[in-house]
């Protein structure tokens, strides 16, 4: 984080802290811009930053991009650091992963570097995000915690070891601090994406992704505010959203 991001961070600091923070790891122009538009307030991010001044036009909130490496310990702390300068962190998003291939690939050849890095980007980025906004939660009971996965946290498939251990392991994650901070006014919950995303309809960028068959990103966006609003006598644990028009 540069001297002039920190100068317009302290800036807006008594602005940030009256609304509270939502801190989305991990934004694209799909979900993670949605997430952002539909409620939240606070952008904090690890790529795209371009999208900054978009979301915070249409937002109408205060934006920031910070490029952060989320399997680096150091680098989360440092910039959550900053963030936290601003006001308590009311929300967290972890979408961030390492890009998996459509294409499957052999077990046999699969570097060992390269399914440590699908570990990192999965299970010790979302670790090390948690322990940075979870003390700060407990201090005023409340926060709501989200884990972004997949399909493959739930089922392992040939040829994708890299994704859905590391999808496991966050899901495994998500479920132990539910149970731990439920007690402390802490909601987390983990939701499956089963299948493909669209552009969100309130972009204007084209997308040869766009189907009926493609899920929407604004709408799962509003599921992510109902978890965060919940009541909760009844919160949800975990979410799984697909879109009604793929197949089962």
């Amino acid at each position: 984080m540069n001297s002039t991001t920190s100068q317009k961070m302290r800036s807006v600091s008594s602005y940030t802290s009256a609304k509270g923070i939502a801190a989305i790891v991990g934004v694209g122009p799909k979900l993670g811009r949605s997430v952002l538009i539909n409620k939240l307030v606070y952008m904090f991010v690890d790529k795209l930053s371009e999208l900054a001044d978009e979301i915070a036009c249409e937002a109408k909130a205060q934006v920031f991009a910070i490029r952060i490496d989320c399997s680096d310990c150091k680098s989360v702390r440092e910039a959550f650091e900053g963030v936290l300068s601003l006001g308590p962190v009311e929300v967290l998003v972890y979408n961030a992963c390492e890009p998996a291939s459509y294409q499957p690939s052999n077990f046999m050849s699969i570097k060992p570097g390269s399914f440590q890095q699908s570990l990192a980007a999965s299970a010790l980025g979302s670790f090390y995000c948690a322990q940075q906004v979870i003390p700060g939660m407990v201090e005023r009971g409340r926060g709501t915690i989200i884990f972004t996965g997949s399909s493959a946290s739930l089922n392992g498939f040939a040829g994708y070891s890299e994704l859905s251990c590391s999808k496991f392991a966050m899901r495994g994650l998500s479920q132990c601090l539910a149970k731990e901070f439920f007690a402390f006014g802490i909601h987390v919950a983990h939701v499956v994406i089963d299948g493909a995303i669209s552009t969100p309809r309130s972009s204007k960028e084209e997308d040869s992704t766009n189907s009926t068959c493609c899920m929407d990103p604004d709408a799962i966006a509003q599921s992510y505010w109902h978890i965060h609003t919940q009541d909760k006598r009844a919160w949800t644990q975990e979410l799984d959203l697909r879109s009604p028009y793929q197949r089962f």
